[in-house]
Formats: structure tokens, C-alpha cells, sequence
């Protein structure tokens, strides 16, 4: 009489190896998904900047082709054509940026290059900023903008995943 059972289960190479698999896919998972936001949080950017474009776009048809002039034209401009309804316009990080905790939107500033000079701004200090430069347009790369003409405008953001983006009328 054989009196032997024939074991049932999983051997402990069959366990170690559905582990070792199970760790490579969360070890992938842990490192794309960082670089999956960031792409995330840039492609909002892109959105938000694309709205400025059209907001800008609005005001000219409002101004007789008129750009914002002054400083307070242009916070005239972001409260009248970008804030309307109490709308929220912040980087996608929110206010985690050199600015400090009382980022509430976006910086529009004039651009701190010259026409044709690239832009040489990190994410780290251009965060929540929006750069505009009156009387250009994009150039070939989105760091540079060009002296075009008195009525179009380029607007320019630091990418959290490196470059520019840039926009023009």
C-alpha cells in the first residue's frame, strides 16, 4: 500500500519568481509615473497659455487692435480677460514656487531677454510666470521670440519637463 501523498502548492522558485515579476512592474511603474505628471502638468501649461493667447486675442477686438500699454493695462487685462467669473489661473503645481504661498495665478511679466536673445529662465524661478514680449512673435525655437510688429504680442512659459512653449497673435 502506498501510503505517500503527492504534495500540492507552489513551489518556492514558482513564489520568488511571481515576485521578482511583480517587483520589476511596480519598479517600472515607480519610475514612469513621475515623468507621466510632469508631461501631464506641461500639457495643462500649454492649455493655460493657449488660453492667454485667445484671451489677448478678445482684447484687441475689444481695443481697436490695441495691446495692453502699461503695467496696469496688463493687470487690467489678466483681471478683465483671464480671472472673469472667479476663475482660477495657477501653474498646475499651484504655488509651490519661489513666488511663495501667496500665488493665487499666473505672473504675467515683460520678457527679461531681448528680441531674438532665447529666453535663459529655469522652472524653478519661471514657475507661475507667463513672459509676454509686445511687438514679436515666436521665433524657430519657443525660447526666442522676434520683433515682428506694434500689434502682435508673444508669450512665452518654462516647461516643468525642460523648453518652452510659446504662443503668438
Amino acid at each position: 500500500m502506498d501510503t505517500k501523498k503527492k504534495g500540492r502548492g507552489f513551489t518556492i522558485i514558482e513564489v520568488v519568481l511571481v515576485l521578482a515579476i511583480a517587483g520589476l512592474i511596480f519598479m517600472m511603474v515607480f519610475i514612469a509615473l513621475p515623468a507621466l505628471q510632469r508631461s501631464q502638468r506641461d500639457s495643462q501649461r500649454k492649455q493655460d497659455l493657449s488660453r492667454v493667447q485667445t484671451a489677448i486675442t478678445n482684447y484687441t477686438s475689444s481695443n481697436r487692435g490695441a495691446l495692453p500699454a502699461t503695467a496696469a493695462a496688463w493687470t487690467a487685462f489678466e483681471t478683465s480677460y483671464l480671472l472673469v467669473n472667479g476663475d482660477t489661473f495657477v501653474d498646475p503645481l499651484g504655488s509651490t514656487s519661489t513666488q511663495g504661498a501667496a500665488v493665487t495665478a499666473y505672473e504675467l511679466k515683460p520678457s527679461p531677454a531681448a528680441a531674438g536673445a532665447p529666453l535663459s529662465v529655469d522652472f524653478a524661478t519661471g514657475q507661475n510666470t507667463i513672459y509676454y514680449s509686445v511687438g514679436s512673435v515666436c521665433g524657430a525655437t519657443n525660447d526666442t521670440a522676434i520683433t515682428k510688429g506694434s500689434r502682435s504680442v508673444a508669450f512665452q512659459m518654462v516647461l516643468e519637463g525642460g523648453g518652452f512653449d510659446c504662443r503668438s497673435n
